[in-house]
């Protein structure tokens, strides 16, 4: 294929696919890149207000942006099923294309479950749970409720999703005007947590942080299932990152300047924050808008993942029953159902445990995102594409650099028992390769057997 043809001719495009606008895609990709304000909370009191909330504007321009352009201008390239998966097999080859999916697929079956697992929890300051067991089965009918809403199709997951975030908007809404109402302090003081060593301070805020922002590429995912993608995606993409910023940054300083207890914030002190300064029913509000937020972290997150199976399977190296996409529907039905069935053995885990471990695939996903749009501007310099990237190879070389000069940072400050698991699944993606290669190849050398 020459530099001036796109590669998109490498995939035929999926059948039976329903499509969505773009309010429903910004939607679904605000769900999944942010959700909301929730879970960042212990981020103030490990890494101080201040550091805290500089890594809340900072980290997004060295990580955030640098993805999600890498991603708008493959989306153009290459508007297909699978998308990062994809881009990275056309770009660095089978071998490396095969470990992007596995990694995505298997490291997203922890964070789906820690989404389920992080429902339960949120529910259990509720209601009773008297058991692991309970908790474990509050988190499994979770995750049945979204596998069942992500069967019935994307348009179903796309409006309600949009619905959802529009009325978690009107606590945070409340909750940010009182809280600059009764503004007394500076959010960003002190800058350091009294007492605590400044690498352990740096480490912890930069990971809860590269969480935070990580996913502008996983969307990609549903190219197909998107109306005029090579339009909307660059679009959504431009909507969401800095709406992201605003809503971590601007929810945390009004608490912390009305407030100013930030030694007290740990997870989930938004909804005691928000009992502070709006009394019962705007704490109430706030727990009713956290929960909505793990919602549909968790709705779109099994969205994206599924796809991956999906492609995966048209491409050879899965069941081909994977393949398969409902004519009623339009959803890869069989890869929802298999997806959530592994995301619930793993709900017996608690959700530090599951984040901490798929960090390790989520990094290892987006080094060869940014590595695959460097390695396709090579392969394929003049092919047509709507939106490019600008500072020619200058630029390309900050987006690449970037993010993994980030994630090596991260890497270096993670805990034992966390990088040994998230090195043991990385390997696991190498000894799958190696049984579908081998099963492969038995398949095409055994001869055919002809009737007589």
């Amino acid at each position: 294929m020459s530099s001036t043809s796109a590669p998109t001719s490498l995939y035929a495009p999926t059948k039976n696919l329903r499509r969505i606008g773009l309010a429903p895609f910004v939607a679904l990709l605000f769900a999944y890149c942010a959700g909301g304000p929730f879970s960042l909370e212990s981020m103030v009191s490990t890494s101080g207000p201040g550091l805290g909330l500089t890594f809340l504007l900072v980290v997004p321009l060295l990580f955030s942006v640098p993805i999600a352009l890498a991603t708008a201008e493959m989306t153009t390239l290459m508007p297909v099923e699978g998308g990062f998966y994809r881009w990275s097999r056309a770009a660095l080859g089978d071998f490396w294309g095969f470990q992007c999916g596995w990694w995505n697929w298997t490291g997203t079956f922890l964070m789906s479950a820690a989404y389920g697992v992080a429902m339960a929890d949120y529910l259990e300051d509720w209601m009773p749970v008297h058991s692991r067991a309970e908790h474990w089965g509050v988190a499994f009918v979770f995750l049945l409720i979204v596998a069942y809403l992500n069967v019935r199709g994307i348009h179903l997951v796309g409006n309600l999703t949009l619905i959802l975030l529009l009325a978690m908007a009107i606590p945070l809404v409340i909750f940010i005007l009182l809280g600059f109402h009764h503004a007394h302090f500076n959010p960003f003081r002190p800058f350091l947590p009294t007492g605590t060593p400044w690498q352990g301070a740096f480490g912890v805020g930069l990971a809860i942080a590269l969480w935070s922002y990580a996913g502008y590429e996983q969307l990609s995912t549903v190219i197909e299932e998107v109306e005029n993608p090579e339009r909307n995606f660059p679009i959504g993409l431009a909507i969401v990152v800095p709406l992201a910023i605003g809503i971590y940054v601007i929810t945390l300083a009004a608490g912390l300047t009305a407030l100013g207890n930030w030694r007290e914030w740990e997870t989930g002190y938004l909804v005691t924050a928000g009992r502070l300064l709006g009394g019962n029913m705007l704490g109430t509000s706030i727990f009713v808008a956290a929960v909505i937020c793990n919602f549909v972290l968790l709705d779109s997150t099994l969205l994206s993942i599924t796809r991956v199976p999906l492609t995966m399977a048209e491409d050879g190296y899965l069941h081909p029953a994977l393949a398969k996409v409902s004519a009623r529907f339009g959803t890869p039905v069989r890869s929802i159902v298999l997806s959530t069935a592994f995301c619930a053995v793993l709900a017996f885990f608690t959700v530090p445990q599951l984040i901490g471990v798929y960090a390790w695939t989520r990094m290892a996903t987006s080094i060869e995102t940014v590595l695959s749009f460097w390695q396709l501007r090579r392969k394929y310099p003049d092919a047509p594409r709507t939106f490019r990237v600008a500072g020619g190879a200058l630029g390309a070389l900050l987006i690449v650099l970037a993010p993994i000069l980030l994630f090596v940072w991260a890497m270096i400050y993670s805990d034992v028992p966390t990088r040994k698991w998230g090195l043991l699944n990385l390997a696991s993606g190498p000894v799958a390769y190696l049984w579908v290669w081998r099963r492969r190849r038995v398949a095409t050398s055994t001869p055919a057997v002809v009737a007589e």
